[in-house]
């Protein structure tokens, strides 16, 4: 299916070369957003309780997902996102070293069309260092420094580094990420406006470090001592009335020790931590306010990411690219249960969020994240792999408010930005076909993209989903398949394995089959990866 706006008669009687850039105007505008470590109920319109206006106002007048999968991890989501890949297709996961020569950006196919592309953010393509020159872009403000937000050390404008920036300057990540996007889109309506972009924005919150300005920590200070039980079952609830899921609340998974996590650790944080997900109401006080203060940063971190969105908004409908420019927003994995300090280290004695903080959301705070789903970041059950999808695209969907159960997945990205663009990709020598669906069929009807299966695989936790079946294991029991029908029970908690040996042997072939062929695709390494400093997670 195409979707198209027509050219206009006016346009038709300027001159060719003002028709021209007519024509090129007409094919939409895109901007594609990224969280980072954003769980799939971390948003209003996906059931959370954290003010996020803009994003929701997205998705009230637009679509909204239920089945978009990432790929568990950071860098392996934006490698797929910006190649349309597997990340075990390109060497991304496990990295390896550079991309295959065969390799081909999202801007480098989209440049042929006209587009200018601009990057602003995290990066993180591992075998692609640089944005401007390995990726593509026309301009790109790089944080390649993870561990801070109010003072990072490594940034990179157009590839060429920039000095750090002082203590208490008032700089925030979040906030210079919608700057130089900004800037970005002025420049381009100034010099480039019969030209459409590709604007990639793509956040560091809310991954840890948890940090956020005072003042949006405040606005949820106590809000979280109801504990991560109470706010796990009220996503849920809120998602069932939605209709965006109908599998009972999953059990909360005690017995899974948060990553990174070590009895030093105490000592540099306090004993208000907790290695696992335990019931609320077995907290002490001490605990409670320690974890309910968490809740409160890395609520208010998402907050601030939706207000800075709001302006890159305000931003495209002023220079009148409103109609004509596709959003979508998603997150690279599901909310982190990880436990450690980096950086700078913790402060004990620095107000909790601020730079000389050092905390992390846990195990606890993640469950209610990736509510009403299984797991965290890294794994590949539902609540490691799902993400929010919003789509919005007032000239080319007429759907207001609602929802698509077509499974989809971050591969996708590549083949339904070119479709709308018209745009068949020239791929290189060598290259392997685009693994990922044009999504572009759902915009109109729901149910309307059908696969074949979507593949998982990192760090030992394996996953493959054909139909309505799921097969999944974890590193820390890979001779062991799990099997759940998503349709009835998407917070895989009965296991079929037992009673359907044959599909789960079947299942457990295919996968095998994948992974090996993803190899041959990647052919051999061409150069050992180069480790950046702050980007091992």
């Amino acid at each position: 299916m195409k979707i198209t706006i027509k050219i206009t008669l006016a346009a038709l009687l300027l001159s060719p070369l003002a028709a021209l850039h007519a024509a090129e105007v007409l094919k939409p505008n895109i901007l594609v957003i990224l969280a980072d470590d954003l769980g799939y109920s971390d948003l209003g319109c996906y059931g959370s309780d954290i003010a996020t206006p803009n994003l929701d106002g997205l998705a009230k007048n637009g679509l909204r997902f239920t089945q978009c999968y990432n790929t568990a991890r950071c860098w392996p989501t934006r490698s797929a996102l910006i190649t349309g890949y597997y990340p075990q297709q390109t060497h991304s996961d496990p990295p390896q070293g550079k991309l295959p020569q065969w390799t081909r950006t999202l801007p480098q196919l989209l440049k042929p069309a006209g587009y200018r592309s601009y990057h602003s953010g995290k990066w993180h393509v591992k075998g692609a260092p640089k944005p401007v020159t390995d990726g593509g872009f026309d301009h790109s403000y790089d944080l390649v420094d993870h561990d801070r937000n109010f003072n990072p050390k490594g940034i990179f404008e157009d590839d060429k580094p920039l000095p750090p920036v002082p203590k208490d300057s008032g700089y925030y990540t979040t906030t210079a990420f919608a700057d130089h996007a900004i800037r970005c889109l002025k420049e381009h309506a100034q010099k480039y406006s019969f030209q459409p972009f590709f604007s990639y924005l793509a956040f560091t919150v809310p991954h840890f470090p948890l940090q956020a300005p005072p003042e949006d920590i405040a606005r949820y200070r106590d809000h979280y001592l109801k504990g991560w039980d109470k706010t796990r079952e009220e996503r849920w609830k809120n998602l069932r009335g939605m209709g965006i899921v109908n599998c009972p609340l999953s059990l909360l998974e005690s017995e899974v020790v948060a990553p990174g996590f070590n009895q030093s650790l105490l000592e540099k944080v306090g004993s208000g931590e907790m290695e696992r997900a335990v019931p609320w109401i077995q907290l002490a006080d001490e605990q409670k306010r320690y974890q309910a203060t968490k809740m409160a940063i890395h609520a208010a971190m998402i907050d601030r990411m939706d207000r800075e969105i709001g302006r890159v908004l305000d931003q495209v409908r002023a220079m009148g690219a409103w109609d004509n420019t596709i959003i979508l927003f998603l997150s690279d994995n599901g909310t982190s249960a990880e436990l450690l300090v980096r950086g700078d280290g913790n402060d004990k004695s620095a107000a909790p969020g601020s730079a000389g903080s050092f905390l992390c959301l846990g195990p606890g705070w993640s469950s209610a994240g990736n509510s009403p789903f299984r797991r965290h970041k890294k794994w590949t059950h539902e609540g490691g792999i799902s993400t929010p999808l919003i789509v919005h695209w007032p000239a080319g969907i007429a759907a207001r408010g609602e929802l698509r159960h077509d499974v989809s997945h971050v591969i996708d990205f590549v083949p339904t930005l070119l479709d709308l663009a018209g745009i068949k990709p020239a791929l290189a020598a060598g290259a392997p076909p685009l693994p990922g669906l044009s999504l572009v069929p759902a915009f109109a009807r729901d149910g309307s993209v059908t696969r074949d299966y979507v593949f998982f695989n990192h760090e030992g936790n394996r996953a493959l989903r054909m139909g309505d079946y799921k097969l999944v294991s974890d590193n820390k029991d890979k001779s062991s398949w799990k099997l759940y029908n998503l349709s009835t029970d998407r917070c895989e908690q009965h296991d079929l394995a037992p009673a359907q040996p044959d599909r789960v042997r079947d299942m457990a072939a295919r996968w095998q089959q994948l992974q090996d062929s993803f190899i041959r695709d990647a052919g051999p390494v061409l150069s050992p990866a180069k480790k950046s400093k702050g980007t091992d997670e």
